[in-house]
């Protein structure tokens, strides 16, 4: 089981390049993914969103990308001709209008004008930069995911704990629910008895009743599938990847819950059902985090 909340981060050092990888983790109903990163990795989104899907199936995930490039680059060098010849150009003209003056343009002289000669960077991700990102990337999304199994181990332990209290409380229920039917044919006898003093009290239409009114507040079945529920709960619990699960079956818990209480007629078994709502209130929180 993991939990949707967490922290991983990656680092890559080596030959100049400084690559950090952070991937913070928060709940979402489906998965979500921001990245943020230097200019130079524009063109790498898509793929640094398909590793994290690859490791992620719900959350919203914010990646962080952080780039420190030391290595020695090949600049590519470019001439503007145009301004070149226009520099030339008026060196001549010069020359022409002042004779007197001695016309020095040299090549060096148009090269130290401004905008002749333009240097620029490679910033295109070369594979070593690939790499990097890679392994970055990879170290993060391990340390997410060990921080989410860690997590999710307490999630799991928080709910299990609560699951045995449901079914400890299905057990006090279980044993009442007998005396509901009982103690509502004392009640029923006892009032009919003050109505009527001396009036015989007609058995078969008293059984009658009291057969009708067993029906109606039958929980056996309800009972039985709350039981079905504990036990497949404690089975999904063992799996990693839990929460639409788990969420669907603690709804079930709390529809079952809902029925028993309206059935129930019973003080006691409201007041446990409540308890029960209760816990199941707690495990449906904590389902919200798990993924």
């Amino acid at each position: 089981m993991y939990s949707m909340t967490g922290f991983g981060r990656g680092e890559y050092r080596e030959n100049g390049i400084e690559l950090v990888a952070e991937i913070k983790t928060v709940n979402n109903r489906y998965l979500d993914v921001a990245v943020k990163s230097p200019r130079i990795f524009s063109g790498c989104e898509e793929s640094i969103r398909s590793a994290v899907r690859s490791a992620l199936t719900r959350g919203h995930a914010d990646v962080f990308i952080s780039l420190t490039d030391k290595r020695e680059k090949c600049k590519n060098i470019y001439v503007d001709e145009n301004a070149a010849r226009a520099y030339v150009d008026a060196a001549e003209r010069i020359s022409r209008l002042f004779p007197q003056l001695a016309n020095d343009a040299t090549v060096t002289f148009v090269l130290r004008q401004p905008d002749v000669i333009k240097a620029e960077e490679n910033t295109g991700v070369d594979d070593e930069l690939s790499n990097a990102l890679q392994a970055a990337l990879e170290c993060a999304l391990k340390n997410l995911n060990a921080m989410r199994a860690v997590e999710g181990k307490k999630l799991s332990s928080d709910m299990l704990a609560r699951v045995d209290s449901i079914e400890r409380m299905v057990g006090e229920i279980a044993q009442r629910a007998p005396l509901v039917v009982a103690n509502y044919r004392e009640k029923l006898e006892e009032k009919i008895k003050n109505y009527l003093e001396d009036v015989q009290v007609d058995e078969s239409r008293l059984l009658t009743e009291v057969a009708v009114f067993s029906d109606k507040c039958n929980i056996d079945e309800e009972l039985t599938r709350l039981r079905s529920h504990i036990s497949q709960f404690r089975d999904i619990c063992r799996l990693d990847l839990v929460g639409r699960k788990l969420d669907f079956l603690i709804q079930e818990f709390n529809r079952e819950t809902n029925t028993i209480c309206s059935k129930s007629n019973d003080i006691v078994i409201t007041r446990i059902g409540l308890d029960m709502k209760n816990e199941i209130e707690k495990i449906r929180e904590q389902v919200q985090n798990v993924e």
